[in-house]
């Protein structure tokens, strides 16, 4: 239940996705959905984002780790999103975007964890920038561009049926953070 209902939310949104959806396509008894998830839609679709949410941060974790460097990172992880958006045959998105889009005030604690998500891939992306000797507040700026960078690449991607844009955008994000590195070390000279 918990994938399906992930799954249809990014392909549909909130609002477009009802339990009978989630049900149907899931195969679960309605019994299954209320004995696991008393509060109903709400807490089902909370635990489907925090799992896309770790899904997509270890997904980050990884690309950074097996990178040489940031840049290289991040190419890796904005591939990665490609390739996952091809697969999805364009359905594929951030899991916490469609519940921002469509109700940001649907609940707290939903709110809550959409934007303890999005501060999450910046925290990381922020680290790893940081690690790699550009400035605090050079690399917490870089890091906000890199995320609404990939927000927007994702949304042009599945506007335009094409994952190239993904890519293409990754790379420029990879170039913007190697010229950051650039002038960092030239300023610390």
């Amino acid at each position: 239940m918990i994938e399906t209902t992930l799954r249809l939310i990014q392909a549909r949104g909130l609002h477009g996705v009802s339990l009978n959806d989630i049900l149907s396509e899931s195969g679960a008894p309605r019994g299954s959905l209320y004995f696991h998830f008393p509060g109903g839609k709400e807490a089902l679709v909370l635990k489907a984002m925090q799992s896309g949410i770790e899904t997509a941060s270890q997904a980050l974790r990884e690309s950074l780790a097996g990178a040489a460097d940031p840049a290289e990172g991040v190419r890796a992880f904005f591939r990665a999103a490609a390739a996952e958006m091809t697969d999805a045959e364009y359905t594929f998105g951030c899991p916490v975007a469609p519940i921002i889009l469509d109700a940001p005030e649907v609940s707290t604690e939903l709110a809550a964890a959409c934007r303890a998500g999005l501060e999450e891939w910046t925290r990381m992306y922020r680290d790893a920038l940081e690690a790699a000797g550009i400035t605090p507040a050079r690399a917490a700026r870089l890091a906000r561009v890199i995320v609404a960078s990939l927000e927007g690449a994702l949304i042009m991607a599945r506007s335009q049926r094409s994952s190239a844009i993904i890519t293409e955008v990754g790379d420029e994000v990879a170039a913007l953070i190697s010229a950051g590195r650039s002038t960092e070390q030239t300023l610390n000279k």
